[in-house]
């Protein structure tokens, strides 16, 4: 045993050695790690990229489908356009990509556009950011888990029926997986990410082979239920309208500055090389889909997605080849929601621990995951899509808005970090909460960089606002503000009770004069008695409080009070209307009124404990009920004495 003496205060540490003790949940997700472990659950490069990069490489499976749906409302001659629109993505992708390496090195503990919003920008924008991506993070669930069973179900249209039951029962199993660890469920994802990569640059590189030998071909028996023309002209709008959609395959982007705390050493370095790969991977895929999108003459569909249209093409049928792509795509789609049950419970934390989340999410469970931000996120991307039916094409809408609000916040924060540290002396260097900023000589090329691409990114979302606002975007221009408010509400709250339950000015309290204890019986037993004989060990001031509901009953209480009362006063208060709270509440208030200085009343409570947790339906639950209408007593004490049955 370790013990110290501080200021005349003996402080003991008995060597207790605790295993943790066995059950069903260590067979779900693995025994509990100590914290001393949290070291060795970083990962590298290799697994990051698993880990952090799978959304961004999944939106390749429906980004070039969600533009093609928009181009086909001017007919089929529009979707040559689509080749083009992609270029713009991609080289708005490099233009991000290079801005959050950036971020990466300037903040090593991770933690992305919200802290550095916070650092740069305040407190709103960092709440806005925390909110932009917290969203993005629910949507990033469902939608690459919706999209995921959309591939399933153009190999197997009979499974379409079942969409939004598969999609939840999958969005659980992510959960469940991600709640075994970081490292654990990031080697479990691996090789689907590497097959999916592996396949689908397969399929490319063959599909451009067989274009440039001039025997690719087009999609054969096309799916008969495409989206109808609508417009029957190609506008400004239009484009405006395929790019935004389009965009939904940068959202993941970020991901990793917002992890980097799960690398190994050196983090900055590993992280920032994992973006770098992740960068290349997904704008060479992306382009070529899309090119080959154009030449095999894909049409859009809810029946058949565009990469089975590609896939059967290519290969010529649904044979082992093309089930292995579509297995592979579906994977990685679904896999894609890792990437949000990584960052989620992370960023929540953070804000947790800044006060505006619940400070539940900051707590570390058996795996040192934060297991509540893990179940939580859960919980709301599966209400997600039972609510749009597991559509990709009604989630989108929803989606990209809050990837590019946090993105130009992340970078207009940037932009003035540069600022800041051009204005410093070299070998001057100001502490921040997130990082430390010193002199950097290359500030003005670093800032003109992350303000051009805050300005790019800025544009892109008020086209994505007012492109989609009526397909569903004016639920996130609400949502987000709603949000907000809600995090100010809980800082409220958070610093209000620390101003509350602070050491500093504090006066000790007045010396307690009189405990008076009220014992409630509701019958003479062993129970009541047990807590008889507990109140009279914590005062001599006892009184016994009965409610008569039943004459007969109250006598039987009177006369087995005589003999087993051990001369303590009891109180019978009559009830004409069997009501059970109200005349106790009523007698309290009562004595609270009457209540002398430096006076507390202590309510003792006896409570049977049952041996079988489904035995308590079978009693009524007064004593709870009692408890919670005197929690907002002041000046009231309330013990429970459970006696085990």
């Amino acid at each position: 045993m370790k013990s110290e003496v501080l200021k005349g205060t003996a402080i003991f540490e008995p060597d207790i050695h605790q295993a943790p003790p066995k059950s069903w949940r260590n067979l779900l997700i693995g025994h509990p790690l100590p914290t001393a472990d949290a070291p060795n659950q970083t990962i590298g490069k290799l697994v990051g990229l698993a880990v952090f990069a799978s959304d961004a490489l999944s939106s390749t499976a429906y980004a070039t489908q969600e533009i093609m749906v928009i181009l086909a409302a001017a007919g089929s001659g529009a979707l040559g356009n689509v080749f083009p629109i992609s270029l713009a993505i991609v080289a708005l992708i490099i233009i991000v990509s290079i801005s959050y390496e950036q971020t990466i090195h300037a903040y090593p503990g991770g933690g992305g556009a919200y802290i550095v919003a916070r650092d740069n920008l305040g407190e709103l924008p960092a709440q806005t950011a925390g909110a932009a991506l917290l969203t993005d993070y629910i949507l990033t669930v469902a939608v690459s888990i919706s999209s995921g069973i959309a591939q399933i179900a153009s190999a197997f249209p009979g499974l379409y029926p079942y969409r939004v039951e598969i999609a939840v029962g999958m969005v659980f199993l992510v959960m469940l997986i991600n709640l075994r660890g970081v490292k654990e469920s990031g080697i479990t994802f691996a090789i689907p990410t590497y097959f999916f990569v592996v396949s689908m640059f397969i399929t490319v590189g063959w599909g451009i082979l067989r274009f440039i030998t001039g025997n690719l071909g087009t999609v054969t028996n096309p799916p008969a239920e495409t989206f109808p023309v609508t417009i029957g002209v190609i506008t400004p709008f239009l484009l405006l309208h395929a790019f935004s959609s389009g965009t939904s395959a940068m959202t993941g982007i970020e991901a990793i500055s917002n992890g980097i705390t799960a690398f190994k050493e050196p983090r900055s370095k590993n992280a920032g090389i994992t973006l770098i790969w992740m960068a290349g991977i997904l704008s060479t895929l992306f382009l070529g889909i899309s090119f080959l999108s154009g030449q095999i003459r894909a049409v859009p569909s809810e029946a058949e997605t565009i990469i089975s249209q590609l896939t059967r093409t290519i290969f010529n049928g649904q044979g082992p080849i093309y089930l292995a792509v579509i297995g592979g795509t579906t994977v990685i789609l679904i896999m894609a929601a890792n990437t949000a049950f990584a960052d989620f419970p992370r960023l929540s934390a953070l804000q947790a621990y800044d006060g505006f989340l619940p400070k539940q999410l900051t707590f570390r469970g058996s795996r040192l995951v934060y297991s509540w931000g893990i179940v939580s996120l859960a919980i709301i991307a599966s209400i997600m899509i039972i609510v749009f039916q597991a559509s990709v094409t009604r989630l989108i809408p929803l989606y990209a808005i809050g990837v590019f609000m946090s993105f130009t916040l992340s970078q207009t924060g940037m932009a003035r970090r540069w600022w800041k540290s051009g204005h410093l002396q070299p070998g001057e260097q100001v502490v921040e909460p997130g990082s430390i900023v010193t002199h950097d000589h290359r500030w003005k090329l670093k800032m003109v960089i992350n303000g051009f691409g805050a300005i790019c990114t800025l544009v892109v979302m008020i086209v994505f606002a007012i492109t989609k606002f009526k397909d569903g975007a004016w639920v996130i221009v609400i949502l987000i503000p709603t949000l907000v408010f809600g995090f100010s509400t809980i800082h409220r709250h958070y610093t209000r009770l620390a101003r509350k339950l602070s050491l500093e000015h504090y006066a000790s309290p007045a010396h307690i004069s009189r405990n008076r204890v009220i014992v409630l019986v509701a019958g003479v037993h062993r129970g009541s008695l047990a807590a008889l004989t507990f109140a009279r060990t914590i005062s001599a001031d006892v009184t016994a409080v009965h409610v008569s509901v039943n004459p007969q009953e109250s006598q039987k209480v009177r006369d087995k009070w005589s003999m087993f009362g051990e001369g303590v006063r009891l109180v019978v208060l009559d009830s004409p209307y069997r009501l059970l709270i109200e005349p106790m509440m009523d007698y309290i208030q009562m004595l609270i009124s009457r209540r002398t200085p430096n006076e507390i009343i202590t309510i003792v409570v006896p409570l049977f404990v049952p041996s079988h947790w489904w035995e308590n339906l079978l009693h009524n639950q007064t004593a709870l009920l009692l408890r919670f209408a005197l929690l907002f007593k002041p000046g009231i004490v309330i013990v429970e004495v459970p006696y085990q049955v």
